[in-house]
């Protein structure tokens, strides 16, 4: 059974008013791979009444159609930024949307946690609070470098209007929060949950203010500096920013689930499927892959400097049982659409389920050190693929699948670093877990582009691809790579393009067809370097390029077959900035 959606399902309930109704800009999808589902099944576990309204109509009423809730609102602007749902990096209109009915782009307004809160106070006057969550409140919860109007934005609270936010995955922040406000309590003292007050929190870190950042990029870097080395439970502590007269609380975050919390999020009883109110609509393109794909874990230690997933998720780990596991890929052969096809069984970075670095456990991650980047691996960092390894093998013995594919990210210099079970864990892929290719995200082949991504260099690739290679020849199996990369990198010139545009020829052996514009999301440090044009780390400047059509000069240059021969002389960038 759906969480309700509409009135007619309130009166089949026999509820009189709900605890609590969450509003998305997705369509009303019950899957453990949307958020607003999770969240909504687990508030339900918990014994509140809990109602979803999935894009709801911004020109009308609609959002009137369960009432008001009794504790508060949930606000989310869906599965993806909406920013980047709804526009490519060169700022074109996207006109279709995975997560909406019939596939068109038409239901997911800019800024969708801004619109909905005021679309709830409009209709709701003095309503209960409304609280933000979801990665697009998450990730602009501090001033923030916002692309699309090329300007830093106050942290999202200032300009929503809403009372708090939740930040992160923040499940247990969810749980405190709402026993908090069911029982009458102020939930200001909640870990994991921002706010807005009138006076500073002196025990709190104090952030540069808002102004001070718009006026001194360096400050701009101070404070995502000190936002990003405190997002972990054990050692983070709280922030306090000035904006204007006021100031952004920010509490530590709350801490992560364990291994028997994961597994019961897990078996929350979704119906994988979209809810019946939007199926005139026409289906929704994303459950082709999440429908039978099976989430093992939480949480990347990668570190890009592009991604934002350490932020939102965590750089620790959580990993779920392989006994949950399990039990998921055995419930799927009872549908009655089920194939026999595992669409995915991974996470962010499906190669680090199941071990962590032991130090950071206990005291938390590391404000100076990375886990990983241009250098390679923390030598702290013992990889070991042995548990996804014996996992997939099991996978493979349930009765009624046919096959389980790894189709969610895979760090190919993780592999090479696993002496022990990296070359048993790639066989093991390449024999049984791939659809005839493995993608891989080297994104870049230029030593100081790579460095400035916090990607590692590129004799890895190298050394990766001689093994994926030998292993497919040895099986007898013709499965090739493919490749994410990146063109317009902070620090990225024509010259850097035409690099690996002959990197990817010469040493890969193919001619690239897609390359991605880089897009500036927020709170990522290569926001910070596109919007500062200085590297954070050393704070020397950098090469940042602005103009649109050189950008997709840039990306031209490695996908198109002939541009070499039309520009044989490499070029480098203009020296002037966009």
């Amino acid at each position: 059974m759906f969480l309700p959606t509409t009135k007619e399902e309130l009166k089949k309930l026999n509820i009189d008013q709900l605890d609590i109704i969450l509003v998305s800009a997705d369509a009303y999808i019950d899957s453990p791979f949307i958020g607003v589902a999770v969240v909504g099944r687990m508030l339900e576990a918990q014994g509140y009444k809990v109602g979803i309204i999935g894009q709801p109509d911004i020109e009308s009423d609609d959002i009137m159609r369960l009432g008001e809730p009794k504790l508060y609102w949930g606000v989310s602007g869906g599965s993806i930024d909406s920013m980047v749902s709804n526009y490519t990096a060169t700022k074109k209109f996207r006109n279709s949307d995975d997560y909406t009915p019939g596939g068109k782009n038409n239901k997911r307004p800019d800024r969708a946690t801004l619109v909905y809160t005021n679309l709830i106070r409009r209709h709701f006057k003095n309503t209960v609070p409304i609280v933000l969550g979801g990665i697009e409140a998450s990730l602009r919860r501090v001033s923030h470098y916002d692309y699309w109007t090329n300007k830093l934005r106050k942290p999202v609270l200032f300009d929503a209007k809403a009372d708090y936010l939740i930040y992160g995955m923040g499940e247990m922040a969810i749980k405190e929060f709402s026993a908090a406000l069911r029982d009458g309590q102020n939930p200001q003292d909640v870990r994991g949950v921002c706010y807005i007050s009138k006076e500073p929190k002196s025990d709190y870190l104090q952030l540069p203010s808002h102004q001070e950042c718009v006026d001194n990029k360096e400050k701009y870097i101070d404070l995502f500096d000190a936002f990003y080395d405190n997002n972990d439970p054990i050692s983070a502590k709280g922030l306090c920013q000035p904006v204007d007269t006021r100031f952004l609380i920010q509490n530590p975050p709350c801490d992560y689930l364990d291994e028997q919390e994961m597994d019961n999020v897990a078996s929350l009883p979704y119906e994988r499927e979209l809810h019946p109110y939007h199926r005139s609509e026409g289906k929704v393109k994303c459950l082709e892959t999440i429908k039978f794909s099976i989430q093992t874990h939480h949480g990347c230690w990668g570190e890009c400097n592009f991604c934002a997933i350490g932020v939102h998720q965590g750089r620790t780990i959580r990993t779920r049982s392989e006994d949950s596991i399990l039990k998921e890929a055995k419930e799927f052969t009872q549908y009655k659409d089920f194939k026999g096809i595992i669409s995915d069984v991974g996470g962010p970075t499906a190669n680090m389920y199941g071990y962590e670095c032991t130090k950071k456990l206990k005291k938390g991650t590391c404000d100076e050190i990375r886990c990983v980047d241009y250098e390679g691996l923390c030598k702290a960092m013992k990889v070991d693929h042995s548990r996804h390894l014996n996992l997939l093998k099991n996978i493979r013995q349930v009765p009624g699948v046919k096959k389980a594919f790894v189709a969610s990210g895979i760090r190919y210099d993780v592999i090479t670093e696993d002496k022990k079970h990296g070359y048993e864990y790639l066989k093991e892929l390449v024999n049984h877990h791939i659809s005839g290719q493995m993608k891989v995200a080297p994104e870049h082949t230029s030593d100081r582009v790579l460095k400035l991504m916090g990607k590692p260099g590129k004799q890895s690739l190298i050394d990766f691809k001689r093994l994926y290679d030998r292993l497919n020849k040895e099986a007898g199996k013709n499965q090739y790579l493919t490749y994410y990369l990146i063109a317009a990198h902070p620090g990225c010139e024509e010259k850097d393009m035409h690099e690996l545009k002959n990197f990817t020829r010469n040493e890969l052996k193919m001619n690239p067809e897609q390359a991605q514009v880089f897009t500036p999301t927020p709170s990522t440090y290569s926001s910070v370097m596109y919007y500062t044009e200085l590297d954070p780390v050393t704070r020397k400047k950098i090469y940042v390029e602005k103009d649109i059509k050189r950008k997709e000069k840039q990306k031209d240059i490695v996908i198109d077959k002939q541009f070499i021969q039309r520009n044989k002389r490499p070029s480098g960038g203009s020296g002037m900035q966009g």
